[in-house]
């Protein structure tokens, strides 16, 4: 090991940023700055708040390189980039206290919009029952010959085929993968997907989403182009007997169920997963009857739904407060990571219940949410 201290730099991909300015508007220190050509990062102002990560459409901005303290790349040398450096480090360098005991660094932007990778679909269905009105697909990719290493917590980068009214090619789309490293159904080198086909009410009528759409309608045998893998920010605890606390809505389940996958192949203690997952009905919520079916001696899970007649609304802060003495537990528990994908309306009613949590039991939820923080324990990625 070396002697120099290892850190974990936050960097934004130049090869993926669409320079939409979302991470500069977003982040509270003022960290990321751009001149003409790419967008940076600060290394001695950035946090690792996490707070620019939602909102980039593409997963730039969830890029990290393992750097010795006292070599971190400066904003010049960031600007003068076309690509990411390789990595030089291993996340096993980087000592206690610089990174949670995770997957490590995983390989991010081996493909690139000028060199992607091509997959072939496998499997296309839906997953939503028929009526309800949120049109969900699980797509299952398989890459053949090329290699897609992926892990959970990762997302892939959809080139959707055709130009914009501009006549340039549409942008890349970053979608969560559902699926495990050891692929779908353990079969290597494939991906699964969890897309919602989005219509949407443009100003001239409906404007569909380009690449859900394009997504939901590909037919078995169809080959796709992506980049990737991306992001660096949602990965889970390698420890099997770490516990996990997942919060999602719709599709905001896809990387929750990655790591279900996950530990359903390599095993866990008792209880160490909790699912708080809400959606206007059963009917919209996908996975559903497949995360139900598994032993609660696995998994907890907790369903809220909005939109039942006869039954009162109930939204994803409602279970955390019904079940305040066990998340009250994993809040003081340092071996505990918790998760949130999904809709950005949800996260601002978790924080609060939490926060509700703690003051009921006289603890500092300030101090807890820096140490969730500076602990990398809290996870979110919502939009």
């Amino acid at each position: 090991m070396s002697d120099t201290k290892v850190i974990r730099q936050h960097l934004i991909d130049p090869e993926f940023c669409i320079r939409c300015n979302t991470c500069e508007e977003s982040c509270p220190q003022g960290a990321i700055l751009h001149d003409a050509k790419n967008y940076v990062v600060k290394a001695d102002v950035c946090d690792s708040c996490g707070e620019c990560i939602s909102n980039c459409p593409t997963g730039a901005v969830d890029s990290w390189r393992f750097v010795g303290d006292n070599q971190r790349y400066s904003v010049e040398e960031q600007f003068a980039w076309t690509a990411l450096p390789a990595e030089t480090r291993r996340a096993e360098d980087s000592g206690a206290g610089d990174a949670p005991a995770a997957t490590g660094m995983p390989e991010v932007s081996i493909y690139s919009s000028r060199a992607p990778a091509i997959g072939k679909v496998v499997r296309n269905v839906r997953v939503t029952a028929p009526g309800v009105t949120s049109n969900i697909h699980h797509i299952v990719i398989d890459f053949g010959r090329y290699r897609y290493p992926a892990v959970e917590g990762q997302s892939v980068g959809v080139l959707p085929p055709g130009t914009d009214a501009g006549g340039k090619p549409h942008t890349m789309r970053a979608y969560s993968i559902a699926s495990s490293r050891d692929g779908e159904d353990g079969v290597s080198n494939t991906i699964a997907l969890t897309v919602k086909r989005v219509m949407e009410d443009g100003p001239n009528g409906p404007r569909p989403g380009i690449c859900s759409n394009y997504l939901c309608d590909l037919e078995v045998d169809a080959e796709v182009k992506v980049v990737g893998p991306l992001g660096a920010s949602l990965l889970m605890p390698e420890d099997p007997d770490a516990r996990i606390v997942m919060m999602c809505t719709g599709t905001g389940i896809a990387p929750m169920r990655a790591f279900v996958e996950r530990r359903k192949r390599v095993g866990v203690g008792s209880k160490t997963m909790s699912l708080f997952y809400g959606g206007r009905t059963p009917g919209e919520l996908p996975y559903l009857g497949e995360l139900r079916a598994l032993p609660a001696s696995f998994i907890e899970v907790n369903v809220a739904f909005s939109r039942v007649h006869g039954q009162p609304k109930a939204y994803i802060q409602d279970l955390l407060l019904r079940r305040s003495e066990d998340v009250a537990s994993a809040l003081a528990d340092e071996a505990c990571h918790f998760y949130m994908c999904g809709r950005k309306g949800m996260e601002r009613g978790v924080l609060d219940a939490f926060r509700d949590i703690c003051v009921e039991r006289g603890v500092d939820w300030e101090l807890t949410f820096d140490r969730l923080h500076s602990s990398a324990r809290l996870h979110i990625e919502t939009y």
